[in-house]
């Protein structure tokens, strides 16, 4: 048994007192008994507090251990599930009756499989981790050794292959090795024995227009074998070919040439029948192509005639169908501007809207809608993306009067609507719900094979519960759709409004065939109109389409499902009709940069225009007699948009449409829409998975925002760390594909760079990590070991039990100050006359008998000794 000081420097401070005490000694002891006792208890009380400040503990050993195993459950380890469990199952026959044993897994995440025991006799089922994409040593080693004993011997034995893509177990060695814990590691392979990979694909970073680009991709196999390359550009194939592979690193090389501008992802991938992990058979590449401003001009069916206004030169004008707009951010950042010409929302869908907004207010991309029929509020654009970035609310307000319209919607709820087709539908009802004005009335069906009144017609009184009533619809059963629909004109017909229509939507065909065109043309002399929406190939379309005719309404085909809130809106907006002001008008200009010059000598006649509201922030341009914006503008994060409630084939904007400053008006709108945003490079380094370096090679920015948006338009959530002036860290957590940065320096300057995020590491073919996990072992004092049971060897380090004497000394210490503040306070007490009080104190009996106290006393101890 030992004594031990764990603050032993507080030593020191007994000089302090000490000099203090013989000082006051050499100056003269107090002259009387209570003086010196008071000074020796405060010596005394002080010498205490100093004992128990350095901490004195008697420790002595013990043979307790413990051995903590780290079993890696990621990605490139899902091969040796079942080795680590043999290892396991040999380190628990080994063990003996004083160690104690504790299974942890991890990969990015950390679970415990085996509680740290002594009394563990066999192997617990364990769980395999969700989360498998990373790989986290030094987090697991931290959380594990937070869960042990801090007293007790300690080893770590790690199952591992050694590959990290996330921390850095080397940088904890020296704190391990500190705490005397020694690491064990036992070296394993995740290696597949019959897999391809792709590890590197190498295109230009930046060319020329029409320049031929080299494409390098690089391939590991673990056998050899005969498998197809392909190399698609913008989601384009452009080769495909059969190759052969040799057992190791194979390395092929193409020439493409292309007129393909701005930036170009080029994707590859490699396919072979019965591969092992296709995760890492695809990699992606961005070459930034510089060109002049290029414009992208969307119409229902691709014959705007904008582009015939526009002057071409130094200008690239690309004219499609709605139908044809891509899908992904990379397609839509080859363009400086965006016009959409009368193009109804249901055409675009929500999610290609999502990514337009971002590369509107990410990448600095204008955008301009422009009016028609099909477009702003009777396009269905309510509440959706494209609504949020223009300067005008699809919604008007003021004084327009609208009829008021009765509205019911028969929503299919049955079980094939389950998943984003119900979700989509219901987050269309309640859109449509909120587009209602005080005076509309609303009703819900939901069906499958009976009808369910979920909203009975009538005023929104609530609309916040109305909605959530609506987005608790689960699905159910099958497809009836003739009573439901009955039951809907059953309740729409006696409403007392202007206008009545019902939409129905449906993914499937009905169980029951019925006379649904007396139903609908007897609801119809009621004033009852009708619409459908098919969703989906298994619905009846021959059906809805029939339905809708007989209810003089529309029918939709939907195949994409993200359109469903663009149709609902669009069908609420167009039952009103009256957004359409066809009145003939001279619109009032305000002065606006760059504008002035259109409208300097006055505006002509315009016929009509869709009626929106401006937005608060918003630039007005030019607006109707009735106040309503004809032409607005504002900023929308980077980018600038445009709304021009008129149209641009000269129906409704008249005068205007031939008066000769007509293509001066859209060379200015396309000039305030090209971005200021600039390409210049920001130099992209790659520190492990998910972890990128930006710096500017330039110098000119010192600090700087970034933004990160993936290529399917979703602005990613991002840690950024400054590291040094014109350098920062991000952090992100995405899929593999492209990713573009948005900087913004201090100067309010915007550049774009673009990276390709490879696949996880845990799905690179990098065998076993023999370097690192040999290091670990050595610097700890532990071994690379070949079992279960060579874990279990003895601790070289000893466990030690450990008795603090802290308090006792603090306690002694407080009771020698109070007695010390008592004496200097009362004085000693006078023990001479206290035992002379006691004598003279008599206890008074009968006269006759009176007795002492002392005899008293006396004839007690007689008795006892008789």
């Amino acid at each position: 048994m030992d004594l031990q000081l764990e603050n032993p420097l507080w030593l020191l401070v007994a000089l302090l007192p000490l000099a203090y005490f013989l000082w006051s000694a050499r100056k003269g002891m107090p002259a009387t008994k209570a003086g010196k006792t008071a000074f020796i208890l405060r010596v005394a009380a002080i010498t205490s507090l100093i004992i128990a400040l350095v901490s004195p503990q008697f420790v002595w050993p013990v043979k307790d251990e413990q051995i903590l195993f780290l079993v890696d459950q990621s990605a490139s380890m899902k091969n040796e599930w079942a080795a680590q469990q043999d290892i396991l199952q040999d380190a628990i026959k080994a063990k003996k009756g004083h160690q104690a044993i504790g299974i942890y897994s991890f990969s990015d995440s950390f679970q415990t499989d085996q509680k740290l025991s002594p009394t563990v006799d066999k192997l617990a089922e364990m769980t395999p981790l969700a989360d498998v994409e990373h790989t986290d040593m030094e987090n697991a080693m931290k959380l594990a050794l937070g869960l042990a004993d801090s007293d007790v011997a300690t080893r770590v034995v790690l199952l591992s292959d050694g590959n990290e893509t996330n921390g850095s177990v080397k940088s904890f060695e020296t704190d391990l090795k500190e705490r005397g814990i020694e690491v064990d590691t036992l070296l394993m392979s995740g290696q597949d024995d019959e897999d391809v990979a792709l590890i590197d694909f190498q295109t230009p970073t930046t060319a020329f227009e029409g320049e031929s680009h080299t494409l390098q991709v690089h391939v590991q196999s673990a056998i050899e074998t005969d498998a197809t390359l392909a190399i698609q550009l913008n989601d384009q194939q452009v080769l495909s070919e059969p190759v052969t592979l040799t057992q190791g690193e194979n390395v092929f090389t193409f020439s493409n040439k292309t007129d393909a501008k701005g930036p170009l992802v080029y994707k590859a991938t490699i396919q072979r029948e019965n591969d092992a992990v296709i995760q890492n058979n695809e990699l992606a590449s961005l070459t930034m192509v510089e060109d002049s401003p290029h414009v992208l001009i969307v119409s229902p069916e691709g014959d705007s005639p904008i582009p015939s206004f526009v002057d071409a030169s130094g200008l690239t004008v690309d004219s499609i169908d709605s139908a044809s707009l891509p899908t992904d951010l990379a397609s839509y950042a080859t363009y400086n501007a965006i016009i959409f010409d009368n193009v109804p929302g249901h055409q675009v869908g929500e999610a290609k809207m999502t990514v337009i907004e971002q590369a509107v207010k990410q990448f600095g991309t204008g955008f301009m809608m422009v009016g028609g029929e099909t477009s702003f509020g009777l396009g269905g654009y309510f509440q959706s993306p494209i609504e949020r970035m223009l300067p005008v609310e699809m919604d008007v307000k003021g004084k327009h009067q609208l009829p008021s319209l009765g509205l019911m919607i028969v929503l299919d709820r049955s079980g094939s609507m389950a998943g984003q087709k119900m979700e989509l539908a219901k987050e269309a009802a309640a859109r449509s719900v909120e587009m209602l004005r005080p005076d509309d009335q609303f009703g819900l069906i939901a069906f499958d094979d009976r009808p369910w009144e979920i909203i009975p017609v009538g005023p929104i009184k609530d609309i916040e519960g109305t909605v959530n009533d609506i987005l608790s619809i689960a699905p159910g059963g099958g497809t009836e759709i003739y009573s439901s629909l009955e039951e809907a004109y059953t309740q729409l017909e006696d409403v007392k409004v202007q206008r009545k229509h019902i939409i129905l939507l449906t993914d499937g065909q009905s169980s029951t065939s019925n006379d649904y065109e007396s139903l609908i043309t007897d609801a119809l002399s009621k004033n009852v109109t009708l619409s459908t929406v098919s969703i989906g190939q298994d619905a009846d379309k021959a059906l809805l389409e029939e339905l809708a005719q007989y209810g003089t309404g529309r029918f939709y085909d939907v195949e994409d499902e993200n359109s469903i809130p663009s149709i609902l809106s669009r069908e609420t907006a167009m039952t009103t009709k009256t957004y359409i002001e066809d009145e003939p008008f001279y619109p009032t200009v305000y002065q606006a940069q760059d504008w002035d010059a259109v409208f300097a000598e006055g505006v002509p006649q315009l016929n009509a225009y869709i009626a929106t509201t401006l937005k608060p922030q918003a630039t007005l341009v030019a607006e109707s007699t009735k106040e309503d914006p004809v032409l607005a503008e504002w900023m929308y994060g980077l980018g600038r948009t445009i709304a021009y409630t008129s149209d641009s084939r000269g129906a409704w904007s008249g005068d205007f449409a031939r008066y000769e400053k007509w293509p001066t008006f859209w060379n200015t709108a396309i000039t305030r829409l090209l971005p200021s945003i600039e390409t210049e490079p920001f130099h992209v380094e790659r520190q492990e998975d998910g972890v990128y370096v930006l710096s500017d090679p330039s110098g000119n920015s010192q600090f700087f925002d970034v933004v990160a948006t993936s290529n399917s338009g979703e602005e990613l959530t991002i840690e950024t760390e400054p590291i040094e002036p014109g350098k920062v860290r991000v952090k992100l957590d995405t899929d593999p594909g492209i990713v573009f940065f948005t900087v913004q320096n201090e100067q309010q300057q915007s550049f774009r760079a673009g990276v390709s995020i490879p696949y996880s590491q845990e799905y690179s073919k990098l065998g076993t990590n023999e370097e690192l996990l040999t290091s670990l072992a050595n610097t700890t004092g532990g071994k690379v070991i070949e079992s279960g049971a060579d874990a279990m060897r003895a601790i070289e380090a000893s466990s030690w039990n450990q008795q603090s004497f802290v308090m006792p000394f603090v306690w002694l210490a407080m009771l020698l100050f109070f007695i010390d503040i008592t004496i200097r306070r009362f004085g000693l007490p006078s023990w001479r006359r206290l035992k002379q009080r006691l004598k003279r104190t008599e206890v008074a009996v009968d006269p006759a008998g009176a007795t002492s106290i002392t005899s008293v006393l006396e004839k007690t101890r007689n008795k006892r000794e008789s």
